[in-house]
């Protein structure tokens, strides 16, 4: 396909000259979905725990440079969408833009667009208080105006889900977070770790499902992880072709 070849060419052309020592990490941006995954439920859960409770908002001069650098990264990452020949526009109406990650892919590899599904829909601004990745980003397509985290899910939805093949399941979520990781610079990693890993374990294996509660989308915190569980998530991957998969 010409567009998953261009989007492949244009992440790769990013990370190397965004930074090229990154270009040394070995394996090129667009071989990290052949990476294996070693499947760890335990660890999902224990990251659901630990993100189930953290405190709502521990934002300190630490995790305010980091955040104003990933949303920094965030754009730079939407205009290089733009810049692939891609139309990114607003879900404004009920539901889900996408049945499910088959249709999300073959939807924007045929017509070059993808519908984005707004934060206002998913988590409701002001429901779970302050968070740096619902400002507004100054970005206004057909009359809305983007948020941060908006314009995140729109750079993870092709650069972790379409551009890879990775489906919305617990797993596929963890190997799209992994693909689209190696995108941004590492100081901002723990930042994905709370905003990705974090919300994907919670809401797939969260205590609230023990408690009999509907599988939901968590509420949107501002803390960061020990290292530990970076370091964790990160060695649950492996590109060597020797290495079982789960």
């Amino acid at each position: 396909m010409v567009l998953a070849r261009r989007l492949a060419d244009a992440a790769d052309a990013y990370v190397a000259g965004s930074d090229p020592g990154r270009a040394r990490w070995g394996e090129p941006l667009s071989r990290r979905g052949r990476a294996r995954l070693r499947w760890d439920p335990d660890y999902c859960r224990r990251v659901a725990r630990w993100f189930d409770r953290a405190p709502q908002l521990v934002y300190d001069s630490r995790l305010s440079r980091l955040y104003h650098r990933f949303k920094w990264e965030t754009l730079q990452q939407y205009r290089l969408l733009l810049d692939t020949g891609i139309t990114i526009e607003p879900w404004v109406w009920s539901g889900q833009p996408y049945r499910g990650s088959a249709a999300l892919r073959e939807s924007v590899l045929a017509t070059g667009v993808l519908y984005v599904y707004l934060t206002d829909s998913g988590h409701g601004v002001g429901r779970t208080g302050y968070h740096p990745m619902s400002a507004l980003t100054g970005l206004r397509v057909s009359g809305v105006e983007f948020r941060y985290n908006d314009v995140f899910r729109a750079v993870h939805d092709v650069f972790g889900h379409v551009m890879f093949d990775n489906d919305f399941s617990a797993r596929g979520e963890f190997r799209a977070t992994y693909c689209h990781l190696w995108m941004y610079t590492p100081d901002v990693h723990p930042v994905l770790l709370t905003e990705q890993v974090a919300q994907i374990s919670w809401y797939y294996f969260g205590p609230h499902l023990d408690r009999g509660d509907r599988r939901r989308y968590s509420d949107q915190k501002v803390f960061e992880f020990p290292r530990s569980f970076l370091d964790e998530f990160m060695g649950m991957f492996a590109m060597s072709d020797s290495e079982e998969s789960v």
